[in-house]
């Protein structure tokens, strides 16, 4: 019976075969080394090779209709041709004189704003003001706690700051801030949309 050494061709073989089975850690690494040297080959031999030309038929109309060749780039439009955004120029708001129901709402809105007892629940709340905002708006409101408004009464009656066919933002007095009150047209009357404190 031959003697095996570690000399010669065929130990050298059982070496590199016998590598991967030595450990978990070895057959991991000879896996994920195997999957590289696949996914190279598979993207390099191809561009070596290179791909065999198709025929394409004769004639002016299988040039028109040929797809591009892999590899080059399409023409680009020029940027006179690519769609814009906006299709107008956007158009600027249209003054007007302020609509009397519009300051309407917006002191209504205020007087429902500070008014608000100890102890009272948000949706109680936003009764008093739920006929007059939008009702995009309305969610906002409903994150304030009553608790926290500064005012108690209206002192005054409402000031136009701007007025737009679409809409008008009135400053209503308090006794705490003066509240800048975005009354909008909503098709189904004036409501309010925004409001915040005026400077």
């Amino acid at each position: 019976m031959p003697i095996r050494t570690n000399r010669g061709r065929a130990a050298v073989y059982r070496r590199l075969w016998g590598f991967p089975l030595r450990s978990p850690r070895h057959l991991a690494g000879t896996v994920v080394f195997l999957a590289i040297l696949v996914t190279a080959l598979g993207i390099v031999l191809p561009k070596v090779m290179g791909k065999p030309a198709t025929a394409t038929p004769a004639g002016p109309a299988a040039t028109s209709s040929a797809a591009p060749t892999t590899g080059v780039a399409a023409p680009v439009p020029s940027t006179e041709t690519l769609p814009t955004r906006l299709s107008s120029p956007l158009l600027t708001p249209t003054s007007a004189p302020p609509n009397p129901e519009a300051v309407d709402v917006a002191k209504q809105w205020a007087t429902a704003w500070v008014n608000h007892p100890e102890g009272i629940s948000n949706a109680d709340w936003l009764k008093g003001m739920r006929p007059l905002t939008t009702d995009e708006f309305l969610p906002v409101m409903s994150t304030v706690d009553p608790a926290n408004i500064p005012a108690t009464r209206v002192t005054g009656e409402p000031a136009v700051e701007s007025s737009f066919t679409s809409s008008v933002k009135v400053i209503v007095p308090t006794d705490g801030p003066k509240l800048l009150i975005t009354v909008v047209n909503t098709g189904a009357g004036w409501r309010v949309s925004d409001y915040d404190q005026a400077s």
